[in-house]
């Protein structure tokens, strides 16, 4: 069997001695690795590129049709947001 203490679950459990040298290269790695993810989300909430993969979407006959269909919805709901936009300006600017 096990010979081998048990630890309550609420009692920290101890951990091995890492020396200095390989606590600063976990350090390393953790600092590449959130780096890497906020490049990642940095990119995914760029509105130029989320624009631009829309517009690609929209219109690139190679892309999935259910890419495609959710590109044209976005296209069109952003249309329809500026023509108010526009129509609720002109208005003000007419009533002056």
């Amino acid at each position: 069997m096990n010979d081998e203490p048990k630890v309550p679950a609420d009692e920290p459990r101890p951990r091995p001695t890492r020396s200095m040298a390989e606590i600063q290269q976990e350090i390393e790695t953790v600092r590449a690795e959130l780096a890497a993810t906020v490049d990642e989300l940095a990119s995914r909430l760029d509105p130029r590129s989320q624009a631009t993969k829309i517009i690609t979407d929209a219109t690139n006959p190679d892309a999935s049709p259910e890419a495609r269909r959710r590109a044209r919805i976005v296209l069109g709901v952003a249309g329809a947001a500026a023509a108010l936009v526009v129509a609720g300006l002109v208005r003000k600017a007419v009533r002056r």
